[in-house]
């Protein structure tokens, strides 16, 4: 079943920790990894449309 508003939003955390990799492989300093984690989990969340819940 594929939803239509699916876009692939999950794909963000992953492009976005990727990102947050190569600037800790570049500094060394961790928190870009959780910065990277946190940057993609606010892309990929998507408020739900006006759907009436029964």
């Amino acid at each position: 079943m594929k939803h239509k508003n699916s876009n692939n939003s999950g794909a963000w955390i992953g492009v976005w920790t990727a990102i947050g990799a190569a600037v800790f492989a570049s500094t060394n300093q961790p928190v870009w990894l959780a910065v990277g984690v946190v940057i993609g989990s606010a892309f990929s969340w998507q408020k739900p449309k006006n759907k009436k819940y029964k």
